[in-house]
């Protein structure tokens, strides 16, 4: 077996699990070693019968006493059960739905069982554990890895091939990090961290894993992004003339926040400095982004420059072009819309315009990049919704100017500082934490199953007074999460059966983009009263008559994505509303969600939502181009980043460019790091 080795080659995966662990990123043993546990159970200690504890997940060694027996109560649900017994007394083990039981389980022969212990009176139970033959045990009398799954791909299953895989090629695991940094920083070895980290001898063994796993992945992560800051700071920018945010403020038909004008400033000092700008603007949905944008696009055409807009969806390009024109046009500055929908004569039209220099802002979606489009004299780019672009297609963006341009982008997601500064090192930060006066906080309730036809009344409410609603679920079809409410499946039920009177659309990311463009747009224009979605939406149009939100399977969604999804709602001037409906009753996930519905400060979600989840995937489906982090945790990690960015920073003080023959195999890491956008440090 080699670390190239396919998982379809293992015993017992046929075309299906090949399939189901493919969704999870798996295909080669390779994949399946960097693939770390989410969690681990202790099943070190095993006890006796009697003196297990209660309620709490143990190991038990007993004797199958009985041959088990099998029932069908009724059709769909059968029940085996047997007796085991130890020195101490005995207990019943019932399984539910396992027929395989009957024949797995030999009277006579002593098993190691896993699970929780009911105890009534003197009778003691398991439902449903995990057993192991006596002395062939691979999975009880140890810590048991708990991974992240997908439907079609049991724990069972994934940590049997983990523990072949980590058997036979942890020893193959390359050791990327240089030896001088290990030892400086005292760090295992590469097999002893994947070994531990999949199997732990014990917890210690765990911890040294861990932090040499985490240490590598945010040095390597520190080191790509301390490169790309020293490339932007090395080279000269355009300084454009200083004007003052008040000659501006005229144009706007509000008055600014303090964040507001605070962000205009520091944009006034970047773009007039003579080094590039690359600042990043964090503002919580409705903050008045827009606004700031509309200023640094001023401040280009003072000094004589085109900006260049970029959404990422053609409808909120519209959005951008519409608003930035009202409030530019009184200034002189003539403002274009770019997208890939438009008609070839159109598209010629506008690129004539903008390579005269007539048109002074183009807004527009990724047909900003195509290769015909040319510029005359391009000084600023902006970019919307940032972790919806790579870094790559920042810099393809970039490379139509004829100098390094200036580079302003805007995020609505809230992101605790300690993470942006590492995901968007190569970025100031600006943060506007204040949002425009007037506007009402949606209120937001957590509900059960048992509520479902008093919320779908306050839909037809809703809908009767000319308000819109969004439904969001976790999965697009039936089968991908079990009882998850599926998109295709659920719009059904809605528009024939629960909502035969009203206009129902559905949008979700499997859809060709003109199709999703065409419902989001008859959302968008009052066409349809319900739109069933996934998350498609979290990013996207601005409908100010939609007024209720209702996200299904709630306990799915991290609260950053709630969040975001929240913020699609709450943008006219009726009171809205948002309903997480869930059936989970673990009380943990009704402590989240609950904290969820008393606030509406997206950077104290955000703060949360990395204490609870990780940055693991902070973002839901990670799309901004910069690594996924798989082992380190940035609320409890601070110390071991801070310890990786100066080891980072050491070695690029000796060696800026990686050229070294010893640094060589950094920057082919880095590089494969940042695989979806390689070409950045070329």
């Amino acid at each position: 077996m080699e670390l190239e080795t396919r998982l379809d080659t293992f015993p017992g995966i046929g075309p299906a699990r090949a399939k189901a662990l493919k969704r999870l990123g798996l295909e080669t043993v390779g994949d399946l070693l960097a693939y770390y546990p989410r969690a681990y159970e202790d099943r070190t200690r095993v006890y006796a019968i009697s003196n297990a504890p209660a309620e709490e997940p143990v190991c038990v060694s007993a004797l199958v006493a009985e041959t088990p027996t099998l029932s069908r109560i009724r059709k769909g649900l059968t029940v085996t059960k047997c007796r085991i017994v130890d020195h101490t007394g005995s207990a019943q083990v019932t399984f539910f739905n396992q027929d395989y039981v009957r024949h797995a389980l030999t009277a006579g022969e002593s098993y190691i069982f896993y699970g929780k212990l009911e105890v009534m009176g003197r009778h003691r139970q398991f439902t449903n554990p995990v057993f192991e033959r006596e002395g062939k045990a691979r999975f009880t009398g140890r810590i048991m890895p708990v991974y992240p799954l997908t439907a079609g791909v049991s724990n069972h299953l994934l940590a049997g091939l983990a523990l072949s895989g980590v058997e036979e090629c942890a020893g193959a695991v390359a050791d990327h990090l240089p030896a001088d940094i290990r030892l400086n920083h005292g760090l295992c070895t590469a097999e002893y961290a994947c070994r531990n980290v999949h199997f732990p001898a014990d917890q210690e063994a765990l911890s040294i894993a861990r932090r040499r796993l985490v240490f590598e992945e945010l040095f390597f992560l520190s080191c790509g992004m301390a490169f790309l800051r020293s490339r932007r700071t090395g080279t000269p920018g355009q300084a454009f003339p200083r004007r003052e945010v008040e000659d501006f403020l005229a144009l706007l038909p509000f008055a600014p926040t303090g964040a507001q004008r605070r962000a205009m400033e520091e944009i006034r000092d970047d773009l007039s400095s003579g080094r590039p700008m690359n600042r990043l603007i964090q503002g919580d949905v409705g903050s008045g982004k827009t606004a700031v944008a509309a200023y640094a696009a001023w401040q280009a055409r003072a000094g004589g420059f085109q900006t260049a807009m970029m959404a990422p969806t053609e409808i909120l390009a519209h959005q951008h072009y519409e608003t930035l024109s009202k409030m530019l046009a009184p200034a002189g500055i003539r403002v274009g819309l770019l997208t890939g929908s438009m008609k070839a004569a159109e598209k010629k039209a506008v690129g004539a315009a903008l390579a005269s220099g007539e048109l002074h802002l183009l807004v527009g979606t990724h047909a900003l990049l195509s290769e015909g489009v040319a510029y005359k004299n391009l000084g600023l780019v902006i970019t919307d919704e940032q972790h919806r672009f790579g870094v790559g297609q920042r810099s393809a963006l970039a490379s139509k100017a004829q100098v390094q341009p200036h580079v302003l982008v805007m995020s609505a997601t809230p992101i605790p500082r300690t993470l942006a500064l590492l995901i968007y090192g190569d970025l100031e930060l600006t943060v506007i934490d204040e949002l425009p006066p007037g506007r009402t906080p949606v209120e937001t309730y957590l509900v059960g199953e048992d509520k479902r036809q008093r919320m779908y009344n306050f839909v037809r409410k809703n809908v009767s007074q000319g308000r819109q609603v969004y439904v969001i679920c976790p999965a697009v079809e039936e089968g991908e999460g079990g009882e998850l409410k599926a998109v295709t499946a659920y719009a059904k039920e809605l528009s024939e059966v629960v909502f035969p009177e009203l206009r129902v659309g559905f949008v979700h990311g499997k859809l060709k983009a003109k199709d999703k463009e065409s419902v989001m747009a008859a959302f968008s224009k009052g066409e349809l009263d319900v739109l069933v979605s996934t998350t498609v939406v979290e990013v996207g149009v601005d409908v100010p008559n939609a007024a209720l939100m209702i996200i299904e399977n709630a306990e799915r969604f991290g609260l950053s994505q709630l969040h975001q999804l929240r913020g699609r709602v709450g943008r006219g001037q009726w009171q809205s509303y948002c309903v997480l409906v869930t059936g989970n009753r673990s009380q943990e996930t009704l402590e989240r969600l609950r904290y969820f519905t008393k606030t509406t400060d997206g950077f104290r979600i955000a703060e949360k939502d990395l204490e609870l989840r990780g940055p693991g995937d902070f973002f839901g489906q990670r799309q901004h181009g910069l690594p996924a982090m798989k082992a380190a945790d940035l609320a409890g990690d601070i110390r071991v980043l801070k310890e990786a960015q100066e080891a980072a920073e050491e070695l690029l003080r000796a060696d800026p460019e990686l050229t070294a023959p010893e640094h060589r195999e950094i920057m082919a890491k880095i590089r494969g790091l940042f695989a979806e956008d390689g070409d950045i440090f070329n």
